[in-house]
């Protein structure tokens, strides 16, 4: 058996854990720079706010009917998923953390009542974090999807917990569920499906293998297995990354080298975090710069830069260095800079690469690193930066932004007695 676990809204449930005035309101929240809506409490789903609404398209909205606007707070959603997935990790040794609000347990040859199970996982978490969570459970993934999308859908009966375990609900729940809501059919395939007459999940699991294979490659096919009852998706062990990547749009215009270098740097830097903490190193750098292509009165201009490094290095401050050397060649003066990002690839193992003849990275900076890493990480910031970054890693219009609760000191709760 898996359980699929799902947080409930879970951005907007962040900000109602430490403000509870929220509770029952409707609340949006919003893209980098406050672009568009990327998450929707039910309330606000209720008004008719959509999904990637463009966020001064619906300031009326907004206006209108009191929904509570906030920015992104990755750092305060990223700890609370990273508390929530900690708790869920004692309920099944072989996890799979599937996205920041969703993680696959597995519960094969344990023996417990599934539903008691999940109900206790229910509780446990929003006793200790105060988010909620839904629990679907079935003997494959893909029906433990379907699970979850009915204890989320049904929250009366199924109090936040729902068990296929019986070729019955299998049959019910497939009857139920609208072919487009099925985990991985997407877009393109949804169009093939409907072409064929296909409405309903379980009108899926009944075309002939041959249709699904052909027509949706061997993906489809496993899905089609899974949604039978016949486990074939398996649980997927976390791999290292083949490509790290950091960018962002700035939160104004930058116009001089030194602005866009400090971008360079602080994107750098983080990538080259990412890179250690897989204990990974690279061999090729790109990089790219890019001004407004959206302001008609200046020439639009995007330019890329791929280089390879002379040695395998993590060292970020190799990595910089490389990387200043790299915008030194694309960027051009008098121009007004909105974009730019970092990619580090072609990656070996820091533990058995083989080291160059004539060119090594410097070994010092190994040490240096993992003291600087282990400092930064038990702060939970970049309290040990290079002189070259600025103290605010990413530099975003944020005008909603609500306090780092877990993460800065600053921003804890003060209670008055």
């Amino acid at each position: 058996m898996y359980s699929l676990i799902d947080c409930n809204n879970f951005y907007a449930s962040c900000e109602r854990v430490f403000n509870p005035s929220l509770n029952g309101k409707p609340i949006v929240v919003l893209s980098n720079n406050d672009g568009c809506v990327i998450a929707r409490s039910n309330e606000a789903k209720q008004l008719g706010i959509p999904m990637g609404a463009p966020a001064f398209q619906y300031q009326s909205v907004f206006r209108t009917h009191g929904v509570k606007v906030f920015s992104a707070n990755f750092h305060l959603y990223g700890d609370m998923s990273r508390r929530v997935m900690n708790i869920l990790s004692n309920y099944s040794p072989t996890t799979e953390i599937y996205s920041i609000d969703e993680c696959f347990l597995s519960l094969h040859g344990m023996p417990i009542d599934h539903y008691k199970y999940g109900l206790d996982m229910v509780e446990k978490v929003a006793k200790w974090t105060g988010i909620p969570i839904c629990v679907g459970t079935a003997p494959t993934k893909a029906l433990a999807k379907v699970a979850n999308r009915i204890a989320k859908k049904f929250p009366e009966t199924a109090k936040g917990c729902h068990v296929i375990d019986t070729e019955e609900k299998r049959t019910k729940a497939l009857k139920w569920l609208p072919i487009e809501d099925v985990w991985g059919i997407g877009r393109q395939n949804t169009k093939k499906l409907y072409a064929q007459g296909i409405k309903k999940a379980i009108q899926f699991t009944e075309l002939p293998e041959s249709w699904v294979l052909r027509n949706m490659t061997i993906v489809g096919l496993r899905l089609q297995k899974d949604l039978k009852g016949i486990p074939t998706i398996e649980m997927e062990p976390v791999e290292k990354k083949q490509s790290i990547s950091t960018t962002r749009t700035f939160d104004r215009d930058y116009d001089t080298f030194e602005e866009v270098k400090e971008r360079i740097v602080t994107f750098t830097t983080l990538s080259a975090e990412k890179l250690r903490s897989q204990n990974s190193l690279c061999n090729t750098m790109s990089l790219f710069v890019e001004t407004n292509r959206f302001k008609e009165t200046e020439t639009y201009y995007y330019k890329s830069i791929q280089m390879k490094l002379p040695f395998s290095t993590s060292s970020t401050l190799e990595l910089v260095a490389f990387a200043v050397m790299g915008l030194k060649h694309i960027f051009r003066n008098n121009l007004h800079y909105k974009k730019a990002g970092i990619t580090l690839s072609h990656f070996v193992d820091a533990n058995c690469h083989q080291p160059s003849l004539f060119f090594n990275s410097n070994p010092k900076h190994k040490d240096l690193m993992r003291v600087i890493d282990n400092i930064n990480d038990t702060h939970k910031s970049n309290v040990v930066r290079l002189a070259g970054m600025d103290k605010k890693s990413f530099k975003m219009k944020q005008e909603h932004l609500s306090p780092a609760y877990t993460t800065n000191i600053k921003d804890v709760i003060e209670v008055v007695i």
